[in-house]
């Protein structure tokens, strides 16, 4: 029987990549669903290609445009974003992979889980939001959770055969992005094309900007935290510019494990999606003799304060890593659109942490409800 999928988000970095891994491999893997926000052309390309079961388009306006170019195709088409949330727990899916990008990922998986569907998840920011709702709901429905980033792969990679070995810490590896190195008065006036620009990985521009922020990374120890079952202390960060160690794990004897490769996304994504299979792939092969050095070094939390912030937030609990998270991706919109500097956006992530109600043991409205009045506060921040 083939692997059902359904990909939210199969226009985004991810969801290409992942489409790429299922057309390598198509006696295993067969598309069921593919989701988009807006690029209604891409996904229409990509529905005539795969065939699959149906389509959702969230954005309502290019609706018309969708279904009419695929009546020729046995493609069901649906807009808006209730039927994303609905259309995940269809009976014929067996595997969500969430690509989208930031909140919205939060109700669709929630409501994939209470479908009991198996998750492999790209979207860090709905664990980093609500992930003692997400963890515990998994738990109760039985579902697994499969990580897509390439650190949590890593240390999920290394934790197989050891699961009942308790872990000592986990230790996230960060490349540093484009601006490792440089002090605050360097960052004053750098600019979105600069920020855009990864030494190591292709991926979105909201997660390019993060990473040159340092705040993938907090928002990556806050999912490390929820799927690995950590303390924050248990949780640590080391820069490696080569990003060739994925991440690694430290066990109670001392000994200590890393996943290693090059970097490209699609061994995680294939990784999560075969699990606990490893397929071939045609995907380049690591040389030890073109790498003579990795090197590793701390992280500066003086001059890049989102990481400092995101432990913040982790160690205070409740309603404050979603808290963290809405004041970023306003903050990272708001610098896309050149309407902030790239230091200003630490400003209002601290800020709205500063400001903001603090609740200790959220429910889901409670999440909803902090996400809208923090982005409120933001953008009064911000203007």
């Amino acid at each position: 029987m083939k692997k059902r999928i359904a990909i939210l988000g199969s226009t985004g970095s991810i969801g290409t990549q992942a489409l790429q891994v299922i057309q390598a491999h198509p006696d295993y893997f067969e598309v069921e669903l593919l989701t988009a926000q807006h690029n209604a052309a891409l996904l229409i390309e990509q529905a005539i290609a795969f065939q699959p079961n149906a389509v959702v388009i969230t954005n309502e306006d290019k609706y018309a445009q969708v279904k009419e170019a695929l009546a020729p195709h046995p493609v069901k088409v649906f807009a808006g974003e209730a039927a994303l949330a609905s259309s995940v727990q269809m009976e014929s899916i067996d595997l969500v992979l969430t690509a989208l990008v930031g909140y919205s990922g939060l109700t669709p998986t929630l409501r994939a889980i209470e479908a009991g569907k198996t998750i492999a998840l790209a979207n860090k920011e709905t664990l980093v939001v609500a992930g003692e709702l997400v963890t515990a709901l998994a738990k109760a429905k039985g579902v697994n959770i499969y990580p897509v980033d390439s650190e949590h792969s890593a240390i999920f990679q290394c934790l197989v055969g050891e699961f009942h070995n308790p872990i000592e810490k986990i230790i996230l590896t960060a490349s540093g992005g484009p601006f490792r190195g440089k002090k605050r008065d360097e960052l004053l006036y750098v600019t979105k094309a600069q920020a855009l620009k990864h030494p190591n990985w292709t991926m979105g521009a909201k997660v390019t900007i993060d990473s040159a922020s340092l705040m993938n990374k907090g928002l990556e120890v806050i999912e490390a935290k929820w799927l690995f079952g950590l303390r924050p202390d248990q949780v640590e960060v080391i820069v490696h510019p080569q990003s060739i160690v994925h991440s690694l794990i430290q066990f109670q004897d001392s000994s200590i494990k890393a996943q290693l490769g090059l970097p490209d996304m699609r061994l995680p994504i294939q990784f999560a999606m075969t699990y606990p299979q490893r397929l071939t792939a045609d995907f380049p092969r690591f040389d030890f003799a073109q790498y003579p050095a990795l090197t590793f070094e701390k992280p500066d939390t003086e001059t890049f304060r989102n990481l400092a912030l995101a432990f913040e937030a982790l160690h205070r609990g409740g309603n404050m890593p979603c808290v963290l998270n809405a004041a970023n991706e306003m903050a990272v919109d708001a610098f896309l659109k050149d309407k902030v500097g790239f230091l200003a956006m630490s400003d209002v992530v601290e800020q709205c942490l500063a400001k903001m109600d603090y609740v200790a043991s959220p429910r889901y409205d409670d999440y909803v409800e902090t996400d809208r009045e923090t982005r409120i506060k933001a953008l009064e921040l911000i203007h």
